[in-house]
């Protein structure tokens, strides 16, 4: 397997895009030292937001994941965006994630594996991480999820 973290996105047949703009007030991600936050990131696809809804009433486990998993490709589109070079990607430190859910909806984390693995197929044990899975009423946009990530790299 190629050490080259582009080449692990090819292999994937994950292109990376230009990086969705932020739709308020903020950055979509800032580099502080050997740090790189990264805002939310909702399921932007080509410009549209690719899943709506609620989980537990529009959308099931497996679409949820799948929003998941998007929501981190974009992570990597707003730290490519900052650093250019993926490979200095020392370790993704963290991620939080927003799941618009029902009341009765309690399998976030299951929801949230989507953009887990997403980060361990792509960066391998670089991506492993803590994180959170959080359970919400609504999103932005009327996205299904929302993922949020640190970084560290190199200089």
């Amino acid at each position: 397997m190629s050490t080259s973290i582009e080449n692990r996105l090819a292999q994937l047949g994950i292109a990376l895009t230009t990086p969705p703009s932020a739709v308020a007030n903020y950055l979509p991600a800032i580099q502080e030292g050997s740090l790189v936050f990264v805002s939310g990131q909702i399921p932007l696809s080509d410009g549209t937001v690719a899943f709506t809804g609620q989980l537990g009433k529009d959308l099931d486990i497996a679409t949820g994941q799948q929003a998941a998993r998007l929501c981190a490709i974009n992570v990597l589109a707003q730290v490519k965006a900052i650093i250019t070079d993926l490979n200095r990607i020392e370790q993704c430190i963290r991620l939080g994630g927003f799941i618009s859910c029902t009341p009765d909806f309690y399998d976030h984390a299951q929801v949230m594996n989507g953009a887990s693995d997403l980060m361990v197929d792509v960066l391998g044990d670089k991506g492993r991480h803590c994180r959170a899975a959080v359970g919400c009423t609504s999103l932005p946009l009327n996205s299904a999820v929302e993922v949020e990530a640190l970084f560290k790299i190199t200089p």
